[in-house]
């Protein structure tokens, strides 16, 4: 007995130490350069490459696929991880362009909470709405991140008004600006009533001034008449007018806590690491079709929310990405692969930094380990010990941009099968193929660069050249209904199947789409896959 309750308090412990999170910006918000110096912090990694000096042939830890070097962006989410101060810190790098938001979304049904980071000259753009709206729906704690405090950006209460009323959160500054740009001087913590100075260019340490509140001299000593009087006001204002720290509120999503820095310098990263580890929950229950499955509880169980294929060009491998969601993962052990119904094995287990990998031991609750993959895999696979474990689906995204798909070289059927199904079953691209008798492929994607990149990766990884044929299509909605005739699908329309062989129609617009739900008054017209 003594045993069992040994290894229980161990998931406990292990599971209360665990933070496991997704990083959602627009693109060049900065979202590479927090990662790399959140990692520096963990000692992870021990050099910071500038993510634009590119040519130094020194690149982000977390891009590390050609494509993302070459353009400078992420394209797949990397999953990274690192100790610190007694936690285990597990970041989930996404995507930030927008073409990719389908992997990022399922990327962040593997997240606890979410840091969102906010360019202090830009505010809330477009890609955070949608990604903050996912992590919404989830109900996930949010924490936020304005940055690049060195620059010249708006007001801080403005972009508080806007977090408010574009995204519908309450927030709470944790810290608040001395100044901006070239006036920045430092930041004040509200919470543990002091000055933090800021000294141009990147620095391990920072000098912090202990203060008995908003008004102090010492302040004006640091920072001047004007800007130690700004502060005093701004901060009055927040006292009376703003909303109150509140924990409870904070971890059900309705408040979020906003700190002020800047990541290229170092600056309020630190502060902003420790208050988020100390505030951000654990991981906790997950959603299965038989109730919550508790991290607590002593057997293993976890879902695949992401494959990617050749993540080591030399041994064109596939890796399956596993969310541990309760349990204690251990390497060799066998475990069931729920869909396929059989046991299987798992030898090879590894964690990664970026491209950078390390066989795992064992893992728990929150962690991510990559599994090697045969081909067995498909996303939103549950694999569980000693029962069926079956986890909520992961969502399917409606493409908006699909294209006919053709080989410029009849010869390489063969690899152009097998990237096809791999890139496919990695979530790159949607695939569809026609009804009529010369059957067509048909891809469908959210954005152009999933097709610049679904071309180059088959061109660079399988050897097979394309040519891509954009078609007029812009919405596709699967068709439940209990028969579906093709021939109501002629105009501005047609009919296609997906990879499971269920109905999808593609329509060129919004006026053929009312038409063909007008003439099948009985079926469902479904954004993903029933």
């Amino acid at each position: 007995m003594t045993g069992l309750a040994t290894a229980d308090d161990t998931i406990r412990k292990e599971v209360a130490r665990r933070r496991t999170f997704a990083i959602i910006s627009h693109p060049d918000a900065g979202k590479t350069t927090l990662t790399e110096k959140l990692l520096l912090f963990g000692g992870a990694i021990h050099l910071a490459g500038a993510v634009k000096a590119r040519k130094a042939a020194r690149f982000a830890t977390s891009d590390w696929m050609e494509i993302e070097k070459q353009r400078g962006i992420s394209v797949t989410s990397s999953v990274m991880h690192f100790e610190y101060n007694g936690y285990r810190v597990n970041i989930l790098d996404t995507p930030g362009h927008q073409d990719f938001s389908e992997d990022t979304y399922r990327t962040l049904t593997a997240a606890d909470s979410a840091v969102m980071l906010i360019d202090c000259a830009k505010g809330v753009e477009a890609q955070t709405i949608k990604l903050f709206q996912v992590c919404r729906r989830r109900g996930i704690p949010i924490f936020t991140f304005i940055n690049k405090l060195d620059r010249e950006g708006r007001p801080p209460l403005d972009l508080l008004e806007e977090i408010e009323r574009v995204l519908g959160i309450r927030s709470v500054p944790m810290n608040w600006p001395i100044g901006m740009g070239r006036s920045l001087r430092g930041v004040y913590d509200r919470m543990e009533k002091r000055v933090e100075l800021y000294e141009e260019g990147e620095r391990r340490g920072i000098r912090v001034i202990p203060v008995q509140g908003g008004d102090d001299p010492a302040i004006r000593e640091v920072a001047g008449e004007a800007l130690a009087e700004q502060l005093a006001q701004e901060l009055e204002l927040l006292d009376v007018a703003g909303d109150p720290f509140d924990h409870a509120k904070v971890l059900a999503g309705e408040l979020t806590p906003v700190f002020f820095g800047s990541a290229i310098n170092n600056f309020g990263v630190r502060t902003f690491l420790e208050n988020f580890l100390r505030l951000a929950p654990p991981p906790g229950p997950r959603k299965s079709a038989d109730g919550p499955v508790e991290p607590t509880d002593g057997k293993f169980s976890g879902y695949i929310f992401k494959i990617q294929a050749n993540m080591n060009p030399q041994h064109r491998d596939r890796i399956a990405f596993l969310r541990i969601c309760s349990g204690r993962f251990r390497r060799g052990m066998t475990v069931r692969h729920v869909r396929a119904g059989r046991e299987i094995k798992l030898a090879q287990p590894q964690q990664f930094l970026a491209q950078e990998r390390e066989i795992v031991e064992e893992a728990y609750p929150g962690d991510i380990v990559g599994l090697f993959d045969p081909g067995i895999f498909r996303l939103g696979d549950s694999l569980s010990e000693g029962r069926d474990v079956v986890f909520e689906e992961l969502p399917v995204f409606s493409p908006e941009m699909f294209a006919k798909l053709a080989m410029k070289n009849a010869m390489k059927h063969k690899q152009y099968q097998k990237g096809l199904a791999q890139l496919a079953e990695e979530g790159t691209v949607q695939v569809f193929r026609t009804a009529g008798p010369v059957e067509e492929t048909i891809l469908g994607v959210v954005g152009q660069l999933q097709f610049d990149v679904f071309e180059y990766r088959m061109k660079h990884e399988y050897g097979v050249e394309l040519e891509l044929t954009r078609i007029p299509y812009r919405f596709a909605r699967w068709v439940a209904a209990e028969k579906v005739d093709p021939g109501l699908f002629r105009i501005n329309s047609t009919l296609v199947r997906d990879k499971d062989g269920n109905p999808v129609a593609l329509f060129e617009n919004e006026y053929a789409m009312r038409t063909a739900m007008e003439r099948m008054p009985d079926a469902r017209f479904l954004e993903t896959a029933p």
